[in-house]
């Protein structure tokens, strides 16, 4: 059972230590390209330098590690030469599935923290959103970012099709936080395939899962037409 939490936060002061886990393990499949998306340039620089940017920002001043395959990690570093980023970063290696790179970075993070985990590719997160997430984690275990869907659904195959009630529908996005300890307990499970997102792992540990209110604007590029999008986004923001 999802027990849905849509409402705004106040700013607090805490001693509490945060984190962020950037996960940017794509292949680039989808996006025709040659090299993985977090990796393609936005306005001149990496997708992935807008996000980790977004956190860094955060008056909340999360420690940030970046998840990426361990065979780009030089790439990554020549990257980070040649844009002059030196925005500071654990880089972890990333692991066979999200849920694999997710546990290999919970390997650097403290007894009693909060930790949102973010995709590398989400670079229009606000801090509005990231604020929310934490704080929401901190005082309730878990706060899953999701927006309620705007479109008709339908549910079935090629031969048969139901409609389902749009208004229970939600598009979860990141950031997805939580308590450490609630993800360290979760992340001793043995990876199972419908793990496709942090609270999927977390709620088969038996942890109920609480959404909090997204944003539109949380584009995820995952396809070729996604880089002129956020090219306009990322216009509007200047």
């Amino acid at each position: 059972m999802v027990k849905y939490i849509f409402r705004h936060h106040t700013q607090k002061m805490s001693t509490i230590k945060y984190y962020a886990i950037i996960v940017g393990g794509g292949s680039g499949t989808r996006m025709e390209s040659d090299i993985p998306k977090q990796f393609l340039l936005l306005n001149g620089r990496p997708v992935i330098m807008h996000t980790i940017e977004a956190f860094y920002s955060s008056q909340l001043n999360p420690e940030i590690i970046v998840v990426l395959n361990v065979d780009f990690h030089p790439y990554w570093e020549d990257l980070c030469s040649e844009h002059h980023f030196d925005i500071p970063h654990q880089l972890v290696r990333g692991g066979l599935k999200r849920f694999h790179s997710v546990k290999n970075a919970l390997k650097y993070i403290t007894v009693g923290a909060v930790v949102a985990i973010h995709d590398a590719v989400r670079p229009f997160v606000s801090q509005k959103l990231i604020t929310a997430a934490f704080h929401q984690a901190e005082n309730a275990g878990n706060a899953i970012a999701a927006i309620k869907s705007t479109d008709s659904i339908r549910q079935g195959n090629a031969e048969e099709t139901k409609v389902l009630d749009r208004e229970d529908i939600y598009l979860i996005q990141t950031p997805q936080a939580f308590k450490s300890e609630i993800l360290q307990k979760a992340y001793k499970q043995d990876y199972r395939n419908e793990f496709t997102d942090d609270a999927s792992v977390v709620e088969t540990s038996g942890v109920q899962i609480k959404l909090i209110e997204g944003e539109r604007r949380n584009l995820k590029i995952t396809f070729p037409g996604d880089i002129p999008i956020a090219e306009v986004f990322l216009n509007d923001k200047n």
